[in-house]
């Protein structure tokens, strides 16, 4: 049935979701890669679309930005309309030159500083991780498309614009040298806590979208639709899965 945040009926998601943060990738998603794509959610501009890929449901649905927005949606998918994966397929900033714009990332873990696990279930933890079997079929699709991978631990922020106090490094070269994060992005640890806590798979995927350590950076709209590889990948492995 319906929640405060989701209009889908039972059975109008697909027991496989695909998960952009900006509601309009998941749009261009839809209309672009799934056979006829039905709008299912458009509670509070979230849009989410079930259609089919090579003639098997999939559903694809914005989680909008930061843990509290994809905690609330993930949630829900997981335990009122029986989700059974989540590939969340974000951006993120790079915090080392290994890691360009354009290049796909797969997280092995999410470090985060965050207190959303402990407030949700107590968790004390700071790293989460994601499905082992659902990073296999990753993995596999991006290999049999020939799309290069990096893999690693994600910094999942709470602050898009922090700031380091005092003299001494900079807080995303600690986050790099000590705690071993590639990239930072918002969503991942929450997803994947939710995961587990739920009994359910959970992956990210991202696609760097600028960097800490180059100039380089992409506009909105190529962030909306410029981001293929990463699209094309999470399909082929859904498909497969």
């Amino acid at each position: 049935m319906p929640t405060p945040h989701n209009r889908a009926e039972n059975g109008q998601i697909a027991k496989t979701v695909l998960m952009p943060g900006d509601p309009l990738r998941a749009k261009f998603i839809a209309e672009t890669f799934l056979e006829s794509p039905v709008l299912v959610n458009d509670v509070r501009g979230m849009l989410g679309y079930t259609g089919a890929y090579k003639g098997r449901a999939i559903s694809v649905m914005g989680s909008g930005m930061g843990m509290p927005s994809i905690g609330i949606y993930s949630y829900e998918l997981y335990s009122q309309y029986g989700v059974e994966n989540i590939v969340r397929i974000g951006s993120a900033g790079s915090y080392t030159p290994a890691a360009k714009v354009y290049d796909v990332l797969l997280a092995t873990g999410a470090y985060s500083e965050s207190s959303y696990a402990k407030t949700q279930s107590g968790f004390a933890g700071d790293v989460t991780l994601p499905s082992e079997e659902l990073n296999a079929l990753l993995r596999a699709s991006a290999a049999a498309q020939g799309i290069p991978l990096i893999e690693g631990i994600v910094h999942s922020s709470d602050v898009f614009y922090r700031e380091t106090p005092g003299e001494g490094p900079l807080y995303w070269e600690v986050l790099r040298d000590q705690k071993g994060c590639l990239a930072v992005e918002m969503e991942s640890f929450a997803l994947f806590h939710n995961a587990r806590q739920l009994g359910r798979r959970a992956a990210c995927l991202i696609t760097i979208s600028d960097s800490f350590v180059s100039p380089e950076i992409t506009t909105p709209e190529e962030r909306q639709t410029s981001f293929t590889n990463m699209m094309k990948i999470a399909l082929e492995a859904a498909y497969d899965g």
